[in-house]
């Protein structure tokens, strides 16, 4: 250890400026820049070639991730692909990247891009002539902690019903796969074959030629040095070897998205972050290895480890009030010039890390130490990139905010490439979308966001996971200073909203876990409250948007395929791709005659909206519309006694025959006006009331004085969601999305293929139907213990991976776990027995009829029905008695 620090004193010492040079990195990208320096001295042969004053696509940005979008829209066939990098292809952060590659992530949509890229990496070198330097030892991700191992469980049932091998393995074969660990530390590790990594100087060169041999250009150096709109749609790019009119560009340009992005009127949400790895000197017990070790991620110590040649390179996730931003680059620009460099290294901030690498890693207490990298890397505020079309303007797409672009780089490439291509993206990656943050995502919450994400990178990930830097934004409901101190609140697109509230003697605050936690039991008494009196949420994170003029209704019955409400009606819609896949699902109330309230989830806002403008444009729809999302706060009021506490505070008749199910009304409740719908996303008897965000509070405070009576109370959004799975009611981004079609999420009633307009992805849906289809949602049952499924959980059948739960709670009403999930159609007659994975058991399943409990407006109208019945065969029954005496 001594002998470490004395070289890092003697490396401080060395380090007078602010950026460090080329010369002080790995041999291997040494190497790799003599290539890099042959390469520049042909440019201007580069720039010598013919000008193309017009393109179909004009990527800005020469890092690994642009270039496989230049290379993937070239390969499929797109003619007139054009990248311009401003310097050298790979300048930025693609040139000091650490290369990892991995299978693994914790999200279900993004195993995808990584599974696409490594894929591609494989072949790369056989497809273009250039080595790549792909390296697939496979990696361990370390637990040291039961609840670490509890987390790789987690995962292990998220994971089997991928196509992409994981499996959780013990201490001897984590010693196997990586010999120089202190293995007394190491309680499991989480094994994924065909990890590694890869030189990204080779790949992005690699991605290059290929983009060249496909028929892609790439001009560089080529600054961009303006974006212009055109009334079609279009776009000129202007640098200074002259304009290229493109149908469409994507930004590409790592930490120099902000800059771009303002040239279009955007304040991308990105930051650098200051992020170094260490590289060792020949390690004699690493040279003498008979194979190369797998790459390690030691959790607890967030740190990753993989060989160098014959050393270690080592990177660590310093705590995140230690590590450092680049946030003058926010508010000043990036440096003119900046693109090779390096910041100056600062190993003080990681050796607390150091130190824990040298007791898991023995061998590195007496390593030297080479080099020292510290370069920027792009965050956005949770972390994951922004990807795709953006809204607010026309074909301008993104891919942006990669914090780990070398493992995103080949998979995104095809994703962005198919989906410009198809008009669709090619599966389900909301999370990524470019639209998901708005003008709440300030550069003070980005700064406060990026250090937590940075900070947290390797803690453990808990189900229903909450982090709370940068809030709250200035995305408050009317309600929320009367409710911030009375519940634990959930982060919805910048706003604040109740999950489940406090009572007296309640294990309060936030306490993850991947079994039932404090939060069960009082869940449980809000689900009763609705069930049998009355409850009251704060659904104010719904977006809102008004769709009105001329081509209004000719507009949405494009857009949906449900019939258009009436005037004064509503109903559930949905919006599917070209090729009929769920893209969104929306409630539409008709408020005057062309005039059309659109409310959709709150991290659908800039996802739907941005689909309805694009539609909108393309189709020359004479059109307004508005996003009212923070003008308008809604609050539900739900349960047998609603009507009761409603009635109290206005004129307007409530009954069932004066206020009908899905009927929408402007009302006054306590003289405040009202936009009250009659639906209740719990399936009892409820409205959602619209109210100014000004007037919230003082509607709220009526209703709960109005209800004290009635044994009114607050619930959350874990009790509606438990009612709503109870009731079978969908929810778009778990049983619909953008890799389900709606015929078998089980969404036929509000799919109108007999309506007269064709709805985009009515003949695909026509297709599909004709052929049928080859799994279907269902309805199962759990017999568990302290555990839920919460959806993405592997659902087996004879020893066999059959399908995937697609969200899951514990019904209250039955007292069993409860869940959705897609089967192949032989698995999902009632009565099927299945088992259902959580936490590394398979617990008992069975397909069972839905709902469980049928909704209030059913239960309302079986009563009716029955009472008819009774009424009708009464006196029919008294008559015959009669008939019998007098005879």
């Amino acid at each position: 250890m001594s002998r470490i620090l004395n070289l890092i004193n003697v490396q401080l010492r060395r380090e007078s400026s602010a950026c460090r040079t080329i010369a002080r990195l790995p041999l291997r990208t040494i190497c790799c820049t003599s290539r890099r320096r042959a390469e520049q001295s042909d440019g201007a042969t580069v720039l010598g070639k013919r000008w193309k004053d017009t393109a179909d696509t004009v990527i800005i940005g020469g890092g690994c991730v642009g270039v496989s979008v230049a290379y993937h829209l070239a390969k499929a066939g797109m003619k007139d692909v054009v990248l311009l990098e401003k310097t050298e292809l790979t300048a930025g952060s693609t040139w000091h990247a650490a290369g990892l590659t991995t299978y693994y992530h914790p999200g279900i949509n993004l195993k995808k891009v990584h599974y696409d890229s490594i894929k591609l990496y494989e072949s790369l070198e056989a497809e273009t002539g250039q080595a790549v330097g792909f390296h697939t030892p496979g990696s361990v991700r370390i637990a040291a902690t039961s609840a670490r191992v509890d987390e790789m469980k987690y995962q292990m049932t998220r994971t089997h019903w991928h196509v992409t091998e994981q499996y959780l393995i013990g201490p001897e074969k984590v010693l196997e796969l990586f010999p120089l660990l202190d293995i007394n530390k190491v309680l499991a590790g989480l094994y994924t074959p065909g990890d590694g990594h890869i030189d990204p100087y080779s790949l992005t060169m690699a991605l290059a030629a290929g983009a060249r041999m496909y028929g892609a250009q790439i001009y560089n150096p080529a600054p961009v040095t303006s974006l212009d709109p055109t009334a079609d749609g279009k776009w000129d790019v202007q640098t200074p070897h002259g304009t290229i009119r493109a149908n469409r560009i994507v930004n590409a340009t790592g930490f120099w998205a902000r800059e771009v992005g303002k040239m279009v009127g955007f304040d991308h949400p990105t930051i650098p972050v200051h992020h170094q790895y260490v590289v060792t000197a020949t390690v004699p017990e690493v040279k003498a290895l008979k194979k190369e070790l797998a790459v390690i991620r030691d959790l607890e110590a967030s740190y990753y480890l993989r060989q160098e040649r014959d050393g270690l390179l080592f990177g660590p996730y310093e705590k995140m009030e230690k590590m450092k931003l680049q946030d003058s680059w926010v508010r000043e620009g990036v440096p003119p010039g900046f693109g090779k460099e390096l910041f100056e290294s600062d190993l003080d901030r990681i050796m607390e890390h150091v130190e824990m690498a040298m007791e898991m890693v023995p061998v590195l207490k007496k390593a030297d130490i080479i080099n020292v990298v510290s370069g920027p890397i792009t965050y956005t505020p949770d972390l994951l990139p922004m990807v795709g079309p953006h809204q607010g303007v026309r074909n301008y797409w993104a891919a942006i905010g990669f914090g780990y672009g070398v493992i995103h780089a080949g998979g995104i490439g095809k994703f962005l490439s198919d989906w410009i291509r198809n008009g669709e993206p090619p599966y389900d990656l909301i999370e990524c979308d470019a639209n998901r943050y708005g003008r709440w995502a300030d550069v003070p919450f980005m700064c406060a966001k990026a250090r937590e994400s940075y900070g947290f990178n390797n803690v453990v990930g808990y189900p229903k996971e909450e982090r709370f830097a940068g809030r709250p934004t200035y995305r408050l409901s009317g309600v929320y200073e009367l409710l911030k101190d009375k519940a634990s609140m959930g982060f919805h697109a910048g706003w604040e909203q109740p999950h489940w509230f406090y009572k007296p003697g309640d294990d309060i605050g936030y306490k993850p876990s991947f079994h039932r936690t404090n939060w069960f039991g009082p869940v449980g008494r809000e689900c009763k409250l609705v069930m049998e009196r009355v409850g009251v949420i704060d659904l104010t994170p719904f977006a809102k948007f008004i769709v009105k003029g001329k081509d209004s209704q000719k507009l949405l019955d494009r857009l949906f395929a449900n019939n258009m409400p009436k005037v004064g009606l509503t109903n559930i819609s949905h919006m599917l791709t070209p090729a009929g896949r769920v893209f969104a699902e929306v409630t539409i109330t008709q408020l005057t005659p062309g005039e059309f309230l659109l409310i959709t989830g709150s991290g659908s806002e800039g996802h739907d909206l941005r689909w309805i403008e694009a539609e909108a444009a393309d189709g020359g729809y004479d059109v307004d519309i508005s996003n009212i999302t923070e003008d308008v706060g809604v609050l539900g009021i739900a349960g047998p006694n609603s009507r009761n506490v409603l009635q109290k505070l206005t004129d307007e008749d409530l009954s069932d025959a004066g206020f009908k199910f899905l009927h929408c009304k402007s009302i006054k409740l306590a003289g405040i006006p009202v936009r009250a719908i009659r639906i209740s996303y719990t399936g009892e008897l409820g409205w959602e009331l619209y109210i100014d965000q000004k007037n919230m509070a003082a509607v709220y405070q009526a209703i709960m004085e109005a209800g004290q009576d009635q044994g009114i109370d607050n619930f959350g959004t874990y009790a509606m969601n438990s009612l709503r799975l109870e009731k079978g009611f969908r929810g778009w981004g778990a049983e619909m999305n953008c890799d389900t079609n709606p015929l078998e999420a089980g969404l036929d009633y509000f799919i109108k293929l007999n309506k007269p307009a064709d709805f985009i992805g009515k003949a695909a849906l026509q297709e599909i139907k004709a052929k049928g289809l080859r799994r279907k949602l269902s309805y199962i049952t759990l017999d568990t213990d302290d555990i839920d499924p919460e959806g993405n959980e592997t659902v087996w059948y004879n020893g066999k991976v059959v399908g995937n739960t697609t969200s899951g709670a514990y019904s209250y009403s039955s007292q069993q776990s409860l869940a959705f999930a897609y089967l192949p159609l032989d698995l999902c007659s009632v009565g099927q027995k299945v088992e259902v994975e959580l936490l590394g058991r398979k617990y008992p399943a069975m397909v069972i009829q839905e709902p469980l409990v049928l909704t209030e407006p059913t239960r309302t109208r079986l009563q009716k029905k029955a009472k008819s019945k009774a009424s009708t065969v009464e006196p029919f029954l008294q008559k015959k008695a009669e008939r019998k005496e007098s005879m």
